[in-house]
This record gives structure tokens, sequence and C-alpha cells, in this order.
């Protein structure tokens, strides 16, 4: 199974990437699956039920989130019709929405994608990992579920990579999100679960975290709030992960970052 996982979509410039690449990207590739995390997509602040939707239309099959999810009062009300889009499972009991789904892909497997939040530096919210195990366990690799998606969003690396072990075995791809920088970890851990610490963004590198750089500059020097953090719009990257998953196993067996347009280096899977 080809899976694809689209890194935090900010503002604008982000959605125009995903507009412009991503259903080139499931034709030429013949993607299974895709995952886009969408936390920033609406002025780099939440998520609406109008660019939701079009992430669907362009070829993402779950959106993810995180700490912004209600960021855009809307998305308290349309998370409950929306079965695609997630937030994090480690939310309190009787929160909208759903943190976990199964979901079928474009070759009949069925994906369990589900989405946590860390606790370290972040709003603190239940056990994140209590939360991943319920989900998990509910609906097994291998059983229920023939691949494992985990979106991990979170601050700390640490934290990240701990939820990743953790899970070796028991997941296809833990990916970390959240703080905009891809990393170059890409692996597959020793009992078969892809990892990446973070996916990076998908939005304008010549940012601060996809931010028009004044306003963040101007904080960190003069400690004042001098205005909005308003996203870049600039070229967009369009950043991310694909994982090639057995479909005897569901865990990995090829793994590699994905980076298409704006300022950072090209990069593309071999395998595919």
């Amino acid at each position: 199974m080809r899976l694809l996982f689209v890194g935090d979509v900010v503002g604008r410039s982000g959605r125009t990437a995903i507009a412009e690449k991503l259903p080139a990207l499931v034709a030429d590739y013949r993607l299974d699956f895709v995952v886009v995390n969408g936390e920033n997509a609406a002025g780099g602040f939440g998520i609406t039920e109008e660019i939701c939707q079009d992430f669907l239309d362009a070829g993402a099959d779950v959106v993810t989130t995180g700490n912004h999810i209600w960021d855009q009062r809307e998305a308290l009300v349309f998370i409950e019709r929306q079965d695609r889009l997630l937030r994090p499972a480690n939310f309190p009991a009787g929160t909208p929405g759903r943190g976990a789904n199964l979901f079928m892909a474009r070759n009949g497997a069925r994906v369990l994608v589900a989405n946590v939040m860390g606790r370290v530096f972040m709003d603190a919210l239940d056990d994140p990992f209590a939360a991943i195990d319920r989900e998990l366990s509910a609906c097994p690799l291998g059983e229920q579920a023939d691949a494992v998606v985990v979106d991990v969003h979170a601050e700390a690396t640490s934290e990240k990579q701990s939820m990743a072990h953790w899970l070796d075995g028991r997941a296809s791809l833990v990916v970390g999100t959240h703080t905009h920088v891809p990393t170059a970890d890409h692996q597959i851990l020793p009992h078969g679960t892809a990892y990446m610490s973070d996916a990076g963004m998908t939005g304008d590198y010549d940012s601060v975290l996809g931010m028009e750089k004044d306003e963040p500059i101007s904080r960190f020097l003069r400690k004042i709030p001098t205005g909005r953090f308003t996203p870049s719009m600039g070229e967009p990257t369009l950043s991310g992960l694909a994982v090639e998953v057995s479909d005897r196993t569901g865990l990995a067996e090829a793994v590699a970052p994905v980076r298409l347009g704006g300022r950072l280096s090209e990069a593309l899977p071999g395998f595919w």
C-alpha cells in the first residue's frame, strides 16, 4: 500500500500547495491513502468546513489536527458530521468529534488513523499514551486494521520518539507534527513501524513557522506584541512523508521524505 502523510498546512500558501500538487501526486504515484494535517489551514489558526472539504476533494482521505483545532469556532459543530476530520484523541471525554477512525483505502485496505497531542511544553491534555493505547487495542493492526497511522502532534522530540518506540510493531507509521520543520530522521524502527519526528509544514518557508517574519522577530526582541501573526504568502513547499506498507503484515517496507516546490530541496521517494 502506498501511503502519503502531508505535514501541517499553513494558511493560503499551504492550501495552494495542496490544491496544485496533491491531485497530481495521487494520480502519478497511484497513492492508496493520504493523510493531511490541516490544523493551521485557516489563516494559520484552525480549519473551516470549506477548507476541510477542499482537502478531501484534492485527494486527502483524512485530515488530522492538533492544538489549534478549535480556533475556528465552526469546527465544534461540523466535526460532528465530518468523520474524516480528526482531533486529538486525548481530549477529555465528551469533547466533540473523534480522535481515531477506520477508513477504506483506494486498494480496499482498512486503515486506522489516530491523532494524539503531546503534553510536554503544550496545553496539558489527558495522557496521550493511554489514549492511543485504547484506540489501537480496539482496532489492532493485523486484525480489524490492515494499516495504522498515528499523528503525534507534539512539541518535544523525546515525547514523539518515545511514542514511536512504544508503538513499534503496532502501527504502520508514527509521524510527528506541530513544529513545522521537517526532520532528517525518517526510518523504519526495529519492529517495522515507519517514523519521522516531524513531517514539516506545507507552506512558505521564507517565514517563521509559516508566519510573516516581522511580528515574531519583534516579539523576541521587545517581548511586546505589536500585531497579529499573519501567514506568509510566498511560494509554498509541500512537505511530508511517503511510506510503502506491506499488504501482508501492515508494517513499513520503505520510507522517504517528500518535498515539492518552494525554497526547500526537492525530495521524492525512489521506491514508487
